[in-house]
C-alpha cells in the first residue's frame, strides 16, 4: 500500500485529537503511550533505562509463556477506518514478525464481545511502514492490536474518515461545522509549501508557526486557496479565522466563498461557477483571532467553503461556527 494514498484521510489515533491508550498486556521496555505520538520515533544510540534499551515506541519483554501481546487504545475521534500503518521504525531484532487488529464501538471500555477483527493476522517487516487497507465500514471507537508474540512497535496510524454520533447533535445547535473533531476536512488547496492544509481545522490554537497552514511566496500574479468540506452541510453564523504565530508571513486580507454541493468531488469544486461570496476581501492582522459575524446577512445553507488569502501566507485555523438547521 502507498503511503501516498492515506495523504487524505484523517489519522484517527493521533495524541493531539485525544487517541490514549486504554490498557496493553505488556510494555516492559517502552511505554504503550508512545503509539500515538507523532512522527515515526527517533533512535538514540547508547541511551538506556534501568530495562534497558530506550526506544520510541511500545515494546514488551520476550514472551517465555504461551499467548501473544496485545495493547487497546481509544480512538481520537470515532469514524471509519480505511488503512493502517503499523510503524516498526528502529526495531529491527526486536520487532514482532506478525499483527493484527481488531475493531469496537463502544461509549465505554470494551469488553471481550466488543471485538470485531478488521485486520488478519499479517506479516510485518522490520523498521518499516507496514501498511494495510481496510475495508470494515461500521464506525469505531477503539481499536486492539494484537503482536505476535511479542516485541516492538514504534508507532500506529490509522486512517479514516470522522464520523461523530450525529444523533446527539440537535438542528438548533451552534458548533464548528468544519472542525475535523465534527468530520470537517480540508479536501485541497493550491499550494501547503511549508505547512499542512489540514492543520486549519485541528483542535486548539496552533503550537507554534508549523501549526498552521504556510503557503510559499507568491511571485506571479493570483492569490491563495484552500476548499473545505463541512462535517454536516449547515449555516454559517460566525467565523473565526486566527493567524497565530504568523507575523511577518501572514496574508494581507482573506475572502471566504460558499456552495451547496454536498456530494461533489474536489476537480468539481474547484472548476465550479456556483460559489457565492460570504465574505468579501478583509484585512488581516498579524498573531490575531479575527472573529465576524454573518448571522444577519447569511441565512442559506452549505456544504462547503473556499478560503481565498491574499497573495500568500500563513492561516493558524479557520473556525465556522454555525448549526445544522
Amino acid at each position: 500500500m502507498n503511503p501516498a494514498k492515506f495523504q487524505k484521510l484523517i489519522n484517527l489515533a493521533e495524541e493531539r485529537l485525544g487517541a490514549s491508550i486504554v490498557a496493553c498486556s505488556d510494555d516492559f521496555f517502552a511505554a504503550a503511550d508512545n503509539l500515538v505520538k507523532p512522527g515515526r520515533g527517533i533512535f538514540i544510540e547508547g541511551k538506556f533505562t534501568e530495562n534497558g534499551k530506550w526506544m520510541d515506541g511500545w515494546e514488551s519483554r520476550r514472551k517465555r509463556v504461551p499467548g501473544h501481546d496485545w495493547c487497546i487504545l481509544k480512538l481520537g475521534l470515532s469514524g471509519i477506518v480505511e488503512g493502517v500503518d503499523i510503524d516498526t521504525n528502529h526495531f529491527l531484532g526486536n520487532h514482532p514478525p506478525f499483527a493484527s487488529i481488531e475493531g469496537a464501538c463502544v461509549d465505554q471500555d470494551p469488553v471481550e464481545s466488543d471485538w470485531t477483527e478488521i485486520l488478519e493476522k499479517s506479516h510485518l517487516d522490520p523498521g518499516s511502514q507496514n501498511l494495510f487497507k481496510i475495508t470494515h465500514e461500521t464506525r469505531l471507537t477503539h481499536l486492539r492490536l494484537n503482536i505476535f508474540p511479542d516485541g516492538g512497535v514504534a508507532r500506529l496510524k490509522v486512517y479514516g474518515q470522522v464520523q461523530p454520533d450525529w444523533d446527539k447533535v440537535a438542528l438548533s445547535e451552534v458548533f464548528d461545522l468544519v472542525s475535523v473533531e465534527n468530520g470537517g476536512q480540508v479536501l485541497g488547496c493550491n499550494d501547503m509549501f511549508f505547512s499542512s492544509k489540514d492543520n486549519l481545522i485541528m483542535p486548539n490554537r496552533g503550537a507554534n508557526m508549523g501549526d498552521g497552514w504556510e503557503t510559499k511566496r507568491k511571485r506571479v500574479p493570483g492569490h491563495d486557496w484552500a476548499i473545505l468540506q463541512l462535517g454536516k452541510p449547515g449555516v454559517i453564523r460566525k467565523l473565526e479565522i486566527d493567524t497565530h504565530h504568523f507575523k511577518g508571513n501572514y496574508p494581507d486580507r482573506f475572502s471566504l466563498e460558499f456552495i451547496d454541493l454536498p456530494d461533489a468531488q474536489l476537480e468539481v469544486l474547484r472548476d465550479s461557477d456556483a460559489w457565492e461570496l460570504l465574505v468579501e476581501e478583509t484585512k488581516l492582522e498579524a498573531d490575531k483571532q479575527h472573529y465576524i459575524d454573518i448571522a444577519q446577512k447569511n441565512k442559506r445553507r452549505c456544504s462547503h467553503v473556499r478560503l481565498n488569502i491574499f497573495p500568500d501566507g500563513g492561516v493558524s485555523r479557520l473556525r465556522l461556527l454555525g448549526s445544522l438547521d
